[in-house]
Order: C-alpha cells, then sequence, then structure tokens
C-alpha cells in the first residue's frame, strides 16, 4: 500500500524538476497592530518547461518562502502553451494588454537574444525562447506587464491554424512568406 505513494511522490518531483522558475517580485505589505506592525509578502512567480509552456502565480504569506511556493503552485496550474518558431522566437509581431500595462512583442532573427525588461525577460527565458524584441509601452507594474505579457502571447497564432482557417494549405502560406520576405529585403 505504501508503494504507490511512494512512486506518486517520485513521479511528482520528476515532473517539477522540468520547470524552471524566475522570482519577479516580492511586495511587503505591513498591518499596524497593538503591539507593533505585523509584516505580510506577497509574491509574483513565473514557471515554464523552456519547451513553450509558461505560467505566472501569485502567492501571499506571512513568510517569503511560504508566499513564494504558493506562487509557484499556482503559476504551475495555469499554464499556457506558446508555439514558437523553429524553438527560438514568436511567428509574428503582437500586441498585448492588462490595464495600463501595455506591452509590443516582435520576433527576431537569430543571435538577437532577449531584449526585453524585467518581468518580460524572466517570462521570455522560462519559456524557452531565444530570439525576441519586446518593448513596455504602458504601466511598469510587474503585475500588469506580466499580465499584458501573457495576453500577447495568447494571441499568438501558428500559421498552420492560419491555414487551415483560411482553407488553404500550408506550404502555400510558407511559400508566400518567402516571396514577401524576398521581396522585402531587395
Amino acid at each position: 500500500m505504501a508503494q504507490p505513494r511512494r512512486d506518486d511522490r517520485r513521479e511528482r518531483e520528476e515532473r517539477d524538476s522540468e520547470f524552471v522558475d524566475k522570482l519577479v517580485h516580492i511586495n511587503r505589505v505591513a498591518k499596524v497592530v497593538k503591539g507593533g506592525r505585523r509584516f505580510g509578502f506577497a509574491a509574483l512567480v513565473v514557471v515554464g518547461d523552456q519547451k513553450g509552456r509558461v505560467g505566472f502565480g501569485h502567492g501571499k504569506a506571512r513568510e517569503v518562502p511560504e508566499a513564494i511556493r504558493k506562487a509557484t503552485e499556482s503559476a504551475k496550474r495555469d499554464m499556457i502553451f506558446v508555439p514558437l518558431r523553429a524553438g527560438r522566437t514568436l511567428h509574428h509581431d503582437v500586441n498585448g494588454r492588462h490595464g495600463a500595462g501595455r506591452v509590443l512583442l516582435r520576433a527576431a532573427k537569430p543571435g538577437t537574444g532577449i531584449i526585453a525588461g524585467g518581468p518580460m525577460r524572466a517570462v521570455f527565458e522560462t519559456l524557452g525562447m531565444k530570439d525576441v524584441v519586446a518593448k513596455s509601452l504602458g504601466s511598469t507594474n510587474p503585475y500588469n506587464m506580466v499580465r499584458a505579457t501573457f495576453d500577447a502571447l495568447k494571441n499568438q497564432v501558428h500559421p498552420k491554424d492560419v491555414a487551415a482557417q483560411r482553407g488553404i494549405k500550408y506550404s502555400s502560406l510558407q511559400a508566400r512568406r518567402g516571396n514577401v520576405a524576398v521581396g522585402a529585403e531587395d
């Protein structure tokens, strides 16, 4: 009877070890009470498998490690899949917004690297993206920036899906893309 539990725990540890997590922001809040101040902490964490899956979570607790643990578990529950071109960049440029936070994400050539601010950089690194240019246009609040980045990534569409919606073959869509790129360089 004890054997299945041990296997479950080992399996869960292996699954958790495939994820990379990055702490984006910690907020300390104080509540004034009769004896002084009581401190609480809120953590924003981004988790990803560096293969196209990424999620973010928010956790609050009296101690920093507990807040980070809660945020990490929350992030693992709500992960999204982002289609990447050649496993390194976006398929197309995209905008995202959440509240006053607005971001612009652009596909980049190989070797460009991740050109992005702090909260967005954490998302791209855990996602496994290698080349991207990003600009934060609105709020610099880390929560809004991360949520706006996720909004943009959710709007990312794979060319195969576009071809299916238009009722054309994927290869003809890719051929058009090549012609447009060649025409633009002339």
